[in-house]
């Protein structure tokens, strides 16, 4: 059997440090949390591949409009209320 490539909770910080550090992000203006339920919500409203996606366009969008804590909460209530409503044509 393969080995897991699933990252452990007690992981999280440690990537999250070294990904901010790669991308020259402060890890002080990343909310692990907020990215996390922004995931949930969109795999369960829309689809678990739409999940990842999304989260990038939130990075992106929140990033065009100034990338602070307002703007990136802002924008996941954007797309969370999208996939509240959510209703894939037929």
């Amino acid at each position: 059997m393969a080995e897991s490539r699933a990252l452990p909770p007690e992981a999280l910080d440690a990537w999250t440090l070294a990904a901010c550090e790669r991308l020259g992000l402060d890890r002080a203006e990343v909310s692990v949390p907020l990215v996390l339920d922004l995931a949930r919500d969109i795999a369960h409203g829309v689809a678990r591949p739409a999940a990842p996606l999304s989260a990038f366009l939130a990075g992106l969008a929140a990033g065009r409009a100034g990338g602070s804590a307002d703007e990136q909460e802002r924008t996941v209530r954007e797309l969370v209320a999208l996939a509240e409503t959510w209703e894939p044509e037929q």
